[in-house]
């Protein structure tokens, strides 16, 4: 007997729908578990996080530098010439006034040196001062050698007229009378030729005599400058102060221009700075800078820039703009805040170390329930210790995360719990 077969409502069209709507449910599933566990996002724990608000603020580009405390004014004390110390008459630390005696050094060399270089410009003293008695001398014998002829002169004039006078009257013969006038002029024209010799010489000796005038004064400067050689072995305050260091032992041999020692006069103080090179292009003489000390803020102006870079920082010296604190001490560190600009309206946000790892190029901003975090691109413009400031991609009432993002991986959001 024949049996009717019914045909099955399930095809082959219902099997492809069924499994079109398994996939789609699958792959719904799955992308919903990779936002929230995969590569693109992931949970984290908001205690382990810095979340800091954006605001806008008041703002001062600058860096802080070490800087310690120096006198205003320091004498170092150098070695002007070399020796043996023989004694030490001060410690450091000790408060001296100017003309004490710190140092006393010996050197036997020297001291024959300087005895040899003494005889030597006396000898020549004691020639010049001959050269100078036998020019006088000469001048004299000169002046008397024109009296003479002065004399003799006058004579010749007191002859020719007597002559003269006879002769008119006929007392004179001719001869005796063209010889006394022959005479007379003779002794003349020979006076007027000496006169002028003597002036002339007269004319050299004046100013070879001024000349050895000029060098004996020379020497005896220069005989001082030798005996004052032996006094470099004393060495002396120069000035009141504190002598801060001196370096210096019983039988220990200095070398001309050794440093010995330093003097501080505790007048007041400046700061000197180390501030890497990077910095040395904005750095100018008037820039302004503070500290805080004693619950005060104090401040100050760069006064002097030295441009030497050693090992990697160059150095700079600042004054205070006003009064200084009472307890800065030489020596004592401090840590200044140097300014780069004048203080203006910026949108901030705290340094962090977010920074490592995104370069300032972009940061996770929350949602405003605080329960999400989405990654997004800012742009960072000034910044200080404290605070960068924010030139896009922020505003003022958002909050960032600033703690480190080692932890992120490449998610772009973070679900805070």
């Amino acid at each position: 007997m024949d049996r009717k077969i019914e045909k099955s409502s399930w095809n082959f069209k219902s099997a492809v729908f069924a499994a079109g709507g398994a996939v789609l449910v699958l792959y719904l599933v799955w992308m919903y578990g990779f936002r929230e566990s995969g590569s693109q996002s992931m949970r984290i724990d908001t205690g382990n996080l810095t979340i800091s608000a954006v605001e806008r603020a008041p703002f001062r580009e600058f860096i802080t530098v070490n800087a310690a405390a120096v006198p205003l004014r320091s004498i170092i004390l150098d070695a002007v010439e070399g020796g043996r110390v023989e004694r030490v008459m001060a410690e450091s630390g000790r408060n001296v006034v100017a003309g004490d005696t710190l140092l006393v050094l010996s050197n036997n060399n020297l001291q024959l040196d300087v005895m040899n270089r003494e005889t030597q410009i006396l000898e020549q003293m004691n020639n010049l001062r001959n050269t100078r008695i036998a020019l006088q001398q000469q001048r004299l014998d000169l002046r008397s050698d024109l009296l003479t002829h002065e004399t003799e002169l006058q004579q010749r004039r007191r002859d020719y007229q007597r002559d003269s006078t006879l002769f008119s009257r006929g007392l004179v013969a001719p001869h005796q009378f063209e010889s006394s006038l022959q005479q007379f002029e003779q002794v003349r024209l020979r006076r007027d030729l000496f006169a002028e010799q003597l002036a002339l010489d007269s004319a050299a000796t004046e100013s070879e005599l001024r000349f050895i005038a000029e060098s004996l004064v020379n020497m005896q400067r220069n005989l001082d400058l030798v005996s004052d050689i032996l006094d470099n072995l004393v060495i002396t305050a120069p000035i009141s102060g504190q002598l801060t260091a001196l370096d210096a032992e019983i039988g220990e041999t200095k070398s001309v221009g050794q440093r010995l020692g330093q003097i501080d006069v505790l007048e007041g103080y400046r700061m000197r700075a180390q501030i890497d090179e990077i910095y040395i292009t904005r750095v100018e003489a008037g820039q302004t800078a503070e500290f805080d000390l004693e619950g005060q803020t104090w401040t100050m102006a760069v006064t002097r820039i030295f441009p030497e870079v050693i090992d990697g920082r160059f150095q700079v010296e600042l004054d205070f703009t006003g009064a200084a604190p009472a307890s800065l001490r030489r020596g004592q560190t401090i840590r200044l805040r140097l300014a780069f600009s004048d203080l203006a309206d910026a949108v901030l946000i705290p340094r962090g170390g977010f920074f490592q790892q995104t370069g300032g190029q972009w940061v996770f901003v929350l949602n405003s329930e605080g329960t999400a975090a989405e990654r997004r691109d800012i742009r960072i413009g000034r910044q200080n210790a404290r605070f960068y400031a924010i030139e896009e991609g922020l505003e003022p009432g958002e909050r960032v995360i600033t703690s480190s993002y080692q932890d992120f991986g490449d998610n772009t959001r973070l679900i805070l719990e």
